[in-house]
């Protein structure tokens, strides 16, 4: 029994497929790579002393006729929660955010400025690594559009197909690669990093999981382009048989 071509309604399909997770991929790591919220969590503070103007919770009062004097002050660190304050944080591959103690607003610094000095080469590394990550997306994407709309024989197409393929696949292992690197710069930042910085609790934010999610539609579409071209190549090969046969019985031709 003969096997059932692939349609090229199919083909045009499995491409666009393709090329939507593709410039998904692109489109989350481009936004992941721009914002600030890698990692999110909590850092605690000692409370200021309250002033003329400060009040509330968020600072201690110190009953003295001398508390505007610095000089005078003297107050001894007693364990506890109500001698210190949650502060919120955010940061990112460019800077890291706080916010403000009684006031609006956040105070952010540059993150290359709290890597510790032996990080920072890893975290160039990974500069490096996610644009080129953000290029080969870009690159193969464009291929990808250029198959589905231009391409005039199945032979282009294969082509076209199979350098699209292998550049998705490269920009995937290093997007990979640049994610992980990441993480242990930001770890180890934790760990080494300035004291008045350093997070008492915090987790991977949204920007984080949107850095994966690029890699995940990057590597789908890369297989989904590879299963593309293993199916057109079968059905391209299957037809060129079925032709050969069709000759040899034509003109009898020996099998030899």
């Amino acid at each position: 029994r003969m096997p059932v071509s692939v349609p090229a309604a199919d083909r045009w399909q499995r491409s666009s497929a393709a090329f939507s997770l593709s410039f998904l991929a692109l489109v989350f790591s481009i936004t992941a790579f721009s914002s600030s919220y890698w990692c999110e969590g909590m850092r605690k503070v000692a409370k200021p002393f309250c002033t003329g103007q400060t009040e509330g919770d968020h600072c201690i009062h110190f009953n003295s006729p001398d508390a505007n004097n610095s000089n005078a002050v003297q107050y001894v660190w007693e364990t506890g929660d109500d001698k210190f304050v949650d502060r919120k944080f955010h940061a990112g591959i460019w800077y890291s955010c706080e916010e403000i103690i009684n006031e609006k607003g956040e105070k952010c610094r540059s993150f290359i400025s709290l890597t510790p000095a032996a990080d920072r080469g890893v975290l160039w590394l990974y500069f490096v690594a996610e644009i080129l990550y953000i290029i080969l997306l870009l690159t193969g994407a464009i291929l990808m559009s250029v198959e589905m709309c231009y391409y005039r024989t199945v032979i282009d197409g294969l082509k076209i197909n199979a350098f699209s393929a292998v550049v998705t696949v490269l920009a995937g292992l290093l997007g990979m690669v640049a994610h992980m690197m990441y993480t242990t710069v930001f770890q180890m930042t934790v760990n080494l990093g300035p004291e008045d910085w350093r997070p008492h609790t915090w987790d991977y934010g949204w920007s984080y999981c949107l850095a994966w999610a690029s890699f995940a539609c990057c590597m789908a579409a890369a297989v989904t382009t590879i299963n593309k071209y293993t199916k057109t190549t079968l059905e391209f090969k299957h037809k060129r048989k079925t032709l050969e046969r069709s000759l040899k019985i034509k003109y009898k031709f020996p099998d030899h």
